[in-house]
């Protein structure tokens, strides 16, 4: 099959590599019609996450059509039409009975603080992820969905981790009505959590990034104000400007460790790698939210440590939640919106890419080149599963 191959950082390219096949009952095959390029691959592609090793496929934003099964799957059958949550889970331990599925115990032995994801790594599992022709989703009763009729693949790709991860990011904040909520970042998560946060009852929305187009498209998608932090001396003096000298109710992480903004964190963070990424985005939450307020995190960071100012956090009374998304628990509550017109996460794709093309997606998105902000990659086969189930897809 074709597959993305990891090369080191910055360098990955389109491969053959042996399809996947069988090797537990509770398996599934899937063939890959639809996958994405996340703002977490950049991470990957970048260098930043431990034990990334040479040859792995990433790709944990997935849908496609069940082309085998395992002896003891029951909840699928060939020819489903499926979207694969990016955490893989197992449905039984204590995390996944409390729908902690991004803490799932029993789907990554390779570290005890993160859970199992597709494509992301040993740290995560060591799993190959979807960008590529043809995936193994193990536990297939538990993790996969069935693709309502009436919900369009771009949607249903968009379901499997941006959509889900944003609505969990304001849902973190615990937003009450009439909150200004602040968001950093106006990547594919940001501006979802800026959708989010309204429909959560936020009373002003604020993103904060550095690119403009990205800081247009939020601004006109998601009907927020912007600050593009390369205009602000102080960003907590200029946040507090902007909220009478309170700060914010609920500020948002939606970069991780990737941040830019302060050249000491971007030394030791992504350069000499001295900590677990640059903690800009940390700060500026930390620092910008008010006293009581709550800081809401899903930016990634790497499992070492980071430099945050902790003082403040407890001085402050601050409330800080984190976590990977747990995709399936928002499934039903996030399709109820799209079929009610209230949300439409395919409008933020702005790039259709040849999974053969693979190399340069991941040029165009991380170099935020020619206005992208989100990337769906099309696999070769996708087109003859598309003819087939046709009559199915709105």
């Amino acid at each position: 099959m074709l597959a993305m191959n990891y090369r080191g950082p910055y360098r990955v390219r389109a491969d053959h590599k042996p399809d996947p096949v069988i090797e537990h009952p509770g398996d599934a095959i899937v063939r890959v019609t639809r996958t994405c390029i996340c703002g977490s691959d950049l991470h990957l592609y970048h260098g930043m996450v431990p034990d990334t090793r040479i040859g792995h496929t990433f790709g944990h934003e997935f849908i496609g059509v069940v082309e085998d099964i395992g002896s003891d799957v029951r909840n699928l059958k060939v020819g489903d039409r499926v979207m694969v949550p990016f955490n893989l889970f197992c449905g039984s331990c204590f995390y996944c009975q409390h729908e902690l599925y991004g803490n799932c115990h029993n789907t990554n032995p390779e570290a005890t603080a993160v859970g199992a994801i597709y494509g992301y790594s040993h740290t995560a599992g060591g799993y190959d992820g979807g960008q590529a022709e043809y995936v193994r989703v193990p536990m297939a009763d538990v993790g996969p969905m069935i693709i309502p009729d009436d919900i369009h693949d771009d949607d249903a790709v968009l379901l499997t981790d941006v959509t889900p991860t944003g609505y969990q990011a304001a849902e973190m904040g615990d937003i009450d009505e009439g909150d200004t909520v602040v968001i950093f970042g106006a990547g594919p998560i940001g501006i979802l959590a800026a959708k989010s946060a309204w429909l959560m009852g936020a009373g002003r929305v604020i993103v904060v990034d550095e690119v403009e187009y990205r800081l247009e498209f939020v601004k006109r998608w998601a009907q927020c104000e912007v600050v593009n932090f390369r205009e602000v001396e102080d960003m907590a003096e200029h946040i507090k400007k902007m909220t009478d000298w309170m700060g914010a109710d609920v500020c948002i992480d939606a970069v991780g460790g990737d941040a830019a903004g302060s050249i000491a964190q971007t030394l030791t963070g992504r350069l000499m790698k001295a900590q677990a990424g640059s903690s800009t985005v940390l700060h500026w939450a930390i620092n910008s939210v008010r006293k009581g307020g709550n800081v809401s995190i899903v930016g990634v960071y790497g499992p070492t440590f980071n430099m945050v100012p902790m003082g403040n956090v407890l001085n402050k009374g601050l409330t800080i939640r984190a976590n990977q998304a747990s995709v399936k628990r928002h499934l039903p509550r996030l399709i109820e919106h799209i079929r009610e017109g209230r949300l439409s996460p395919k409008d933020i794709i702005t790039h259709r890419v040849p999974l053969e093309e693979i190399s340069d997606a991941y040029h165009i998105f991380s170099s935020k080149l020619d206005n992208c902000i989100k990337t769906v990659l099309i696999p070769p086969r996708a087109h003859e599963v598309r003819a087939v189930k046709a009559s199915t897809v709105q």
